[in-house]
C-alpha cells in the first residue's frame, strides 16, 4: 500500500521514528497531511475486512447498513489512494524529472509487477475473496504515463474517464460475452492463468476491471497534486466530494424512479433477486448486473462499474480523505486516539495480505455472512499487530520487502 519520504505503494511513506508511535506531532501540517493519508488507508483496510468477513448486509438493521457502506466503497478508496501513492513516488506537488524521474518510474513499474505476481499467487490459493492486488498493479502501469501532469489535466482525464469508460466497458463485455452467458469469450493467453485473473479479466471482466476503475486512480493523482496543507483547498475538496456523491447516488435514484421501463428491465434481467432493485442506486444487496440490459448503466451500486457508481464512489473517497487530513492536522487528541488505525494504514499491504491468508487458512468459504464477533476478531488482531510493530519499525514487513525489491531502480541512469 519505501526508500524516501515520498516512496510508497499501498502504504504511506516511511515516517520518522517519533511518528511510528502514539507520540505524534501536534502542529505540523506536513506530518499531519501524511498521517491523514495513513488514516484513510487504515479505514480502507477496515472496510475491506468488513466487506469480506463481516455480516451479510442483506441481514438488514444498523449492522447490515454499516456493512453495506463498506462494500465497494472501501475498494474504491484503495484505488483512489493508489493514485495518491503514484504521485508520492514520482513527486507529489512537482513531478520528478531527469534521473530522479526515471528512477521513480522504475520503482512504480517494479511495484506494479510485484503486486501483479502477489495478487495472482493469492488468487491461485483458491481464496473466496476477489483479490484486488493484481488489478492494483495493472492500474499502476496504465496510469504511469500521466505522472508528469498537473492537477487540472489529471482531473479532466478522471472526469472524462468516468463519463466514457463505463459505457465502453459495457460494449466490450457484450462483445466478449454476448447475452451475459458463459460462452463465446476469448481463450488462450488472454485468460491465463485460468485459475486467476488473466489479461481479459484484469481489463474487462474481473471484479475490479481496469477500464472502469482507472478514473479512481487518476482522481487520486489529481488530488495529490493539490496544496493539501491549505484549509481552503481542503474545504473545496470536501465540497467537491460531497457534490460528486450526491450527483452519483442522487442521479441514480432519480433515474431508476423516473426513466420509463428502467426498473422493470432490471427485474427482467434477473437483478434484484437478493433485494429490491430500487436499492441499486447505492447498494449491492439486489445483486450484481448481468449485462443483459443497458438499464443497469443507471445504477450506482458500488460494483456496478457504471458512470454514476464511479462518480459517487470517487466522491466518497474524496470526502474520507479530506476528513482524515483535517482531523489529523487540527485535532491532536483525535490523532492520538486514532493512532492504532493509522498504524494499520502505514502497513496496509501487510494488513490486506494477512486477512486474505487468514481467510484461506481458516477455511472461510461463504463470504460475507460471518457473525460480527469474527470481524471484530480480525480487526483487533491486525490493529494490535500493527500498533506493536510500528513501535519498533517504520514500515510493515511486506512494505519493507517491497522497498528492498525496488532498490534496483537506483541503478537507473
Amino acid at each position: 500500500m519505501t526508500q524516501n519520504a515520498h516512496d510508497t505503494t499501498l502504504v504511506a511513506p516511511p515516517r520518522p521514528k517519533a511518528c511510528a508511535t502514539t507520540q505524534l506531532p501536534d502542529t505540523r501540517p506536513t506530518a499531519g497531511r501524511l498521517i491523514g493519508v495513513d488514516l484513510a488507508r487504515g479505514l480502507a483496510v477496515f472496510g475491506m475486512y468488513a466487506a469480506h468477513v463481516g455480516p451479510d448486509p442483506s441481514e438488514g438493521g444498523s449492522t447490515g447498513f454499516f456493512m453495506e457502506l463498506a462494500h465497494g466503497r472501501a475498494s474504491a478508496l484503495f484505488a483512489f489512494l493508489a493514485g495518491f501513492s503514484i504521485a508520492l513516488i514520482t513527486g507529489r506537488r512537482t513531478p520528478k524529472t531527469g534521473r530522479a524521474g526515471r528512477q521513480a518510474v522504475a520503482k512504480v513499474v517494479i511495484r506494479a509487477l510485484i503486486l501483479l505476481v502477489l495478487g495472482t499467487a493469492l488468487t491461485l490459493t483458491g481464496t473466496p475473496v476477489e483479490v484486488i492486488l493484481a488489478f492494483y498493479g495493472l492500474y499502476f502501469l496504465l496510469v504511469l504515463p500521466l505522472y508528469r501532469l498537473g492537477a487540472r489535466p489529471l482531473a479532466v482525464i478522471a472526469v472524462s474517464g468516468a463519463l466514457l469508460l463505463p459505457q465502453i466497458l459495457y460494449v466490450v463485455q457484450q462483445a466478449l460475452n454476448p447475452g451475459g452467458g458463459d460462452g463465446g469469450g476469448p481463450g488462450g493467453i488472454w485468460v491465463w492463468p485460468t485459475d486467476a485473473d488473466g489479461i481479459v479479466s484484469l481489463l474487462f471482466t474481473g471484479g475490479y476491471p481496469a477500464l472502469a476503475w482507472i478514473p479512481f486512480v487518476v482522481a487520486g493523482m489529481a488530488v495529490a497534486r493539490l496544496d493539501l496543507a491549505s484549509t481552503v483547498v481542503r474545504a473545496r475538496l470536501a465540497i467537491t466530494g460531497v457534490s460528486l456523491a450526491v450527483l452519483g447516488y442522487g442521479g441514480s435514484y432519480l433515474a431508476l424512479h423516473l426513466v420509463p421501463g428502467a426498473a422493470s428491465a432490471l427485474r427482467a434481467s434477473g437483478w434484484g433477486e437478493g433485494g429490491s432493485v430500487m436499492s441499486a442506486w447505492w447498494s449491492d444487496t439486489a445483486g450484481y448486473p448481468t449485462g443483459t440490459t443497458p438499464a443497469w448503466l443507471l445504477a450506482a451500486s458500488p460494483h456496478s462499474e457504471t458512470t454514476l457508481s464511479v462518480v459517487a464512489n470517487t466522491g466518497v473517497a474524496i470526502v474520507v480523505l479530506a476528513a482524515c487530513l483535517a482531523a489529523t492536522d487540527t485535532l491532536p487528541r483525535f490523532r492520538r486516539l486514532a493512532a492504532p488505525v493509522i498504524a494499520v494504514g502505514t502497513m496496509s499491504l501487510t494488513a490486506y495480505v494477512f486477512h486474505i491468508v487468514a481467510i484461506r487458512a481458516l477455511g472461510m468459504e461463504e463470504l460475507p455472512g460471518f457473525p460480527l464477533h469474527v470481524l471484530l476478531g480480525f480487526l483487533v488482531a491486525v490493529t494490535v499487530f500493527a500498533t506493536l510493530w510500528s513501535r519498533h519499525f517504520a514500515r510493515g514487513p511486506l512494505e519493507w520487502l517491497l522497498g528492498r525489491a525496488t532498490r534496483i531502480a537506483e541503478r537507473v541512469r
